[in-house]
């Protein structure tokens, strides 16, 4: 018999963190490798393309073409470590009072797998759910938590729990996240420049 629980949802990226993940990680790799500059004129094509087609798969891919899997063992741990300090001093308090109150509190972000879990390990959520990525080709998606994937992640996850979920919260900063948004009682809208709470 389906349980029904009561969650919480939380964004990543300019929610519990003043950075994006993606970008600062790209960053991290210019400074320490030759190869991401090889790919700027890359780049430059994704980001037109970003603005044309805000939800396309395509120049997500390709804007990070330059990421092996070695570069991720070389750099991620080190990256982790530094981008943890972006965290926001509110959100692992706010993460922990809302497990307190018995709620299911759950990850829900873009950022891909070789970041995000690592990022918010102590932070103990009861789900991480992030962008799987190729393990051969860390730039290519298996799955892009985005948008209204973030809802099928979760949902896939209420079903393999055998629990009708409740979203009593959820935190954002994006308007990307309104399908995430729209099933909570309450929309809880993070100014991700200050990290305070802002109206819709």
């Amino acid at each position: 018999m389906l349980k029904k629980t009561d969650v919480v949802l939380f964004d990543f990226d300019g929610t519990l963190s003043g950075l994006d993940s993606n970008v600062a990680f790209a960053r991290y790799c210019f400074r320490r490798s030759v190869r991401p500059w090889l790919f700027l004129p890359l780049m430059g094509i994704c980001g037109i393309c970003r603005w044309i087609k805000p939800d396309g798969v395509w120049w997500r891919e390709n804007i990070r073409r330059f990421v092996t899997p070695s570069m991720i063992k070389k750099f991620a741990p080190g990256f982790i470590k530094q981008h943890k300090r972006e965290r926001f001093g509110w959100a692992k308090e706010r993460v922990q009072s809302e497990r307190d109150a018995g709620r299911k509190v759950l990850m829900i972000s873009a950022s891909p797998d070789y970041l995000l879990p690592q990022l918010v390990r102590d932070m103990k959520f009861d789900a991480v759910f992030c962008s799987k990525m190729n393990k051969k080709k860390p730039w290519k998606y298996e799955f892009l938590c985005w948008g209204q994937n973030k809802v099928y992640a979760m949902d896939e996850w209420a079903k393999e729990n055998k629990i009708i979920p409740n979203v009593v919260r959820a935190y954002s900063d994006s308007k990307s996240d309104l399908p995430m948004m729209e099933i909570a009682d309450e929309q809880v809208w993070i100014d991700k420049k200050t990290g305070m709470r802002k109206d819709a």
